[in-house]
């Protein structure tokens, strides 16, 4: 069952839609595999969600989570008006990007970064989701299935015929989830020159 929304600029219409229940009796983000959700949930999960594009007026919540992200891959010096301002870039609507985010009443408690990509191989563009991030007192509650649903739907919505995401090796609780949602592991090795 897809739900309407209230919020402003939800996921609705042509890129995508809008999600209120996570997982249960009318789940609106199904897990690809209900047996995996189960197993990994222990159970089926009723954590009430909203998904919707990040607003110009919620930026300031969104940026304690940003921070969070970034430090949990290891950045040491957070730099808040460096990310205020790169960050904004991908507000709706914008040429370059989405920003996602997972509320819980008004609390932000999530948030996906889609950055618009291209694939030479398949001469097209794709979406690429670049962060995924759920605060540590929500996760296990189906918030990241939740937001990686959202970018799904925003990538079709695009025409893209794959929404794609990295993760760091030893990152394994992300991989669970990530395994869980049908998606598959690429084999190419990603390079980085520091300039």
């Amino acid at each position: 069952m897809i739900l309407t929304s209230g919020r402003p600029n939800s996921l609705d219409g042509a890129i995508g839609r809008y999600v209120r229940v996570v997982y249960g009796a009318q789940a609106a983000v199904p897990a690809r595999d209900s047996r995996l959700a189960r197993s990994r949930y222990g159970g089926l999960v009723s954590a009430e969600v909203d998904i919707a594009p990040v607003t110009a007026a919620e930026l300031e919540q969104l940026l304690p989570l940003i921070a969070a992200y970034q430090r949990f891959y290891g950045v040491e010096e957070i730099d808040e008006e460096r990310n205020r301002t790169f960050f904004r870039r991908f507000l709706a609507p914008s040429e370059i990007g989405m920003l996602i985010g997972a509320h819980q009443g008004d609390r932000l408690v999530g948030h996906a970064c889609l950055y618009w990509h291209f694939s030479s191989t398949l001469a097209t563009d794709t979406v690429l989701m670049n962060d995924l991030y759920v605060d540590e007192s929500v996760r296990g509650q189906g918030v990241g299935r939740a937001l990686i649903e959202a970018s799904a739907a925003v990538a079709r919505g695009r025409g893209a015929p794959h929404l794609e995401w990295a993760t760091e090796p030893d990152n394994l609780t992300a991989q669970r989830l990530y395994d869980s949602t049908g998606a598959e592991r690429s084999e190419w090795v990603e390079y980085e020159l520091g300039l």
